[in-house]
C-alpha cells in the first residue's frame, strides 16, 4: 500500500501513515516536499493516498490544508490521530550548553513555545520536523538543535538531549486520509464539508439548525477566508454520521438554501 506524505522518512505524517495502515501486510509510505504535493500524488493516481495534518491539540488548525480542499477534489476517505513526543535533537559532539537555537517545523515551534522562550534561543522554521535533523547533521551544525521525533532522531544517528518538551503532555495532530473515492458506511462514521454562508442576518444560524433539528452532533466548525472577498467567508465543518444516512441526506439538502456553496469532502470512519 503505498501512501504519501510531507516531510521526510522520520516525520510525523510518516507514523500517521503506519498507524493508519496497520493492518495492511505492507506499508510503502513516500515522502513529499511540500503538502501541495501530497494532494497533487493522489488526484494524478500516482499514489492511492496521502495523510494530511488538519490540526493539532496544541496549535490548532493548519490553514493551508483547508485551503487546499477548496482546489482539489478528493475525497477524505479516513482519519487518524498521532501523539506528538517532541524531543530536542543535536549532533552527538554537541552538548546542551552549545545549543544557541533551534530548527523545526512551524507547529511544532508553537507546540514548545514555553520550553523555547525559556531558553531564549533563536528559532528557524523548517519545511518538516525531521527534515530539520536531516539538516543539521548534513552540515554538521555544533550549536544547533532541532526539534522532531526519537525516531527521526535514531534514522539519522543524533543525540537527543532533551525530552517531552511540549507545553503540553497531551499533543496530538489530527492527520486526514485522502484519495479518489468515498469510504463505505461502518455504522460510526464522520462527514467533513465546506460551505459558504449566504450574506444575510441569520443564513449560518438557519444553517446550523438543519443539523440540531435532526439531532446531528456537530464535531469541530471552522472559518476561513474565501480569498475572493473580503470579510466574506467559508465554513467547515465536521459532523457525525455518513452522507449516506437519510437524516445526513436531508440536512446536506435542506443546508442548500442558506448558502451559496457547498462541497463534501467526503465521509469516513469516525477515530475521534
Amino acid at each position: 500500500m503505498k501512501i504519501t506524505y510531507q516531510g521526510e522518512t522520520g516525520a510525523y505524517g510518516e507514523m500517521a501513515a503506519y498507524k493508519f495502515f496497520s493492518d495492511k501486510t505492507t506499508v510503502e509510505p513516500l515522502p513529499c516536499k511540500s503538502f501541495r504535493d501530497v494532494f497533487e500524488s493522489v488526484k494524478t493516481g500516482t499514489v492511492p493516498n496521502g495523510v494530511i495534518p488538519i490540526e493539532n491539540s496544541i496549535e490548532g488548525s493548519v490553514n493551508q490544508n483547508y485551503d487546499h480542499f477548496l482546489e482539489y477534489d478528493l475525497k477524505v476517505c479516513g482519519e487518524v490521530a498521532v501523539k506528538l513526543a517532541h524531543v530536542l535533537i543535536v549532533n552527538p559532539q554537541t552538548t546542551f550548553e552549545d545549543i544557541k537555537n533551534v530548527h523545526s517545523h512551524p507547529q511544532a515551534l508553537g507546540q514548545c513555545r514555553n520550553y523555547l522562550e525559556k531558553h531564549k534561543w533563536e528559532l528557524y522554521p523548517e519545511y518538516d520536523t525531521a527534515g530539520s535533523v536531516k539538516i543539521i547533521k548534513e552540515k554538521q551544525q555544533q550549536n544547533t538543535a532541532a526539534i522532531a521525533s526519537e525516531k527521526a532522531a535514531d534514522l539519522y544517528n543524533m543525540k537527543i538531549v532533551a525530552r517531552d518538551i511540549a507545553d503540553n503532555p497531551s499533543n496530538y495532530t489530527r492527520f486526514l486520509v485522502l484519495a479518489n473515492k468515498d469510504a463505505p458506511p461502518t455504522g460510526d462514521d464522520k462527514t467533513s464539508i465546506i460551505f459558504s454562508a449566504k450574506h444575510a442576518p441569520g443564513t449560518l444560524y438557519n444553517a446550523l439548525e438543519e443539523f440540531a433539528s435532526r439531532n446531528i452532533n456537530l464535531t469541530r466548525i471552522e472559518s476561513r477566508p474565501t480569498k475572493t472577498t473580503a470579510w466574506q467567508y467559508n465554513f467547515y465543518i465536521d459532523f457525525e454520521g455518513h452522507q449516506t444516512e437519510k437524516r445526513c441526506t436531508e440536512a446536506l439538502k435542506a443546508i442548500e438554501k442558506h448558502t451559496t456553496f457547498i462541497k463534501i469532502l467526503g465521509s469516513y470512519p469516525r477515530v475521534i
